[in-house]
């Protein structure tokens, strides 16, 4: 219980800590809803965009199967270095989601009965994937430590609180593109915390897996 319940814990954190710079980019596809791009087409865009994301991140998983895992617990150095590397470089980052999203209001199909597998195989669906992919690319570098050195129904409950908290991601971002103004703070100011969000992630990463009993000092 214990493990699932520690399973539940990383995959919060590093979930707030990897998507939240994501709310910039869902306000924006949000302030663009039209008659061709739905709101369906930005929700299964998401996932469609985060599943590739944890398919290619899944390769900690399976290395953990065949690796010691106290010796796995050393990749929780990744997200430490992300968090350092984001405290020192402080420049924002270029998201090349205006020059995608310009093109959403461009479409020569309109039709007011699409099902839902129409949804999915629709271009502006695909284009949400895309940005989604684009953007959380780096997610894998903090993915596959959090999967590596877990069980098989520990990794469920983490990528069961991932798609669940991508929903809540989705709506509540919905919710704020009509309140401009704590829309403006949380996409300002949210990502200063991240590298420290990101730096604890590791430690715990590190912790949990008893990375540390390696540590000469910590043996003795």
């Amino acid at each position: 219980m214990s493990n699932l319940i520690a399973a539940f814990t990383e995959a919060m954190v590093a979930f707030i800590a990897t998507n939240i710079d994501d709310i910039f980019i869902l306000l924006l596809f949000f302030s663009q809803v039209s008659g061709d791009f739905r709101r369906r087409h930005i929700f299964i865009g998401q996932y469609l965009g985060f599943a590739a994301i944890v398919i290619a991140s899944l390769p900690g998983y399976f290395g953990g199967l065949v690796v010691q895992r106290e010796w796995i617990g050393l990749l929780g150095l990744l997200p430490v270095a992300i968090g350092f590397k984001q405290l020192i470089d402080r420049e924002s980052e270029t998201i090349e989601v205006q020059t995608v999203s310009s093109d959403f209001k461009q479409s020569s199909h309109r039709n007011p009965t699409v099902s839902f597998l129409a949804s999915i195989l629709h271009p502006q669906t695909y284009k949400v994937a895309a940005v989604t992919l684009a953007n959380g690319g780096d997610n894998i570098s903090i993915y596959i430590p959090l999967f590596a050195g877990h069980n098989l129904a520990s990794l469920g409950v983490i990528l069961s609180v991932f798609f669940v908290m991508l929903g809540v991601l989705c709506t509540v971002t919905y919710l704020l593109s009509r309140q401009t103004a704590i829309a403006y703070v949380l996409s300002r100011y949210g990502k200063r915390v991240v590298p420290f969000v990101l730096i604890g992630l590791g430690l715990f990463i590190m912790y949990e897996r008893g990375t540390f009993s390696l540590l000469p000092w910590v043996k003795d």
